[in-house]
């Protein structure tokens, strides 16, 4: 089994808590909202978004994806940080053990923050990740992220 660990960060002008509770807590109820090209809907398939809840992203037909099933390994709303792991992804299942992600927001000069990602692919016998591959799924994740600090940005009260 192979292991790729990837880190990535980027700063925003949004407070960790309203990051936190719009991307994390709330992530099955706005991220559809701004994100309705790709993603069609994000369901709870257990629990109620606590640690060893299960939740289900649908995507739209626009996307190479139908879906993907994430499990919520930890969850501390008072540091603000969260990890996750990918327990079905269409397609990737066959090569790919799991996927993991480690999400911190942490606070960045009076009004901000900066949003700290750590991910780990663990393969399957020989199966090598190729970095196109990793680079897209990154692209992905700071997008979603991107999006949701400019809805937070044009809402200023939003998620306070």
């Amino acid at each position: 089994m192979g292991v790729v660990k990837l880190s990535q960060s980027f700063k925003t002008q949004v407070t960790p808590g309203r990051m936190f509770r719009a991307l994390i807590l709330d992530s099955h109820n706005l991220c559809p909202k701004l994100m309705f090209s790709s993603i069609k809907s994000i369901e709870f398939v257990e629990g109620n978004g606590e640690a060893g809840s299960i939740k289900q992203m649908n995507f739209t037909e626009a996307s190479p994806l139908k879906y993907v099933k994430l499990r919520i390994d930890e969850m501390d709303k008072e540091k603000f940080t969260c990890k996750y792991t990918f327990i079905e992804v269409e397609g990737l299942m066959d090569t790919i053990e799991s996927i993991t992600y480690d999400v911190k927001f942490e606070p960045y000069g009076y009004t901000g923050c900066v949003c700290k990602m750590t991910s780990e692919y663990k393969t399957k016998g020989d199966v090598e990740i190729k970095e196109e591959d990793i680079e897209h799924g990154k692209d992905r994740a700071i997008g979603m992220y991107e999006v949701v600090e400019a809805y937070l940005l044009a809402h200023p009260h939003a998620y306070e």
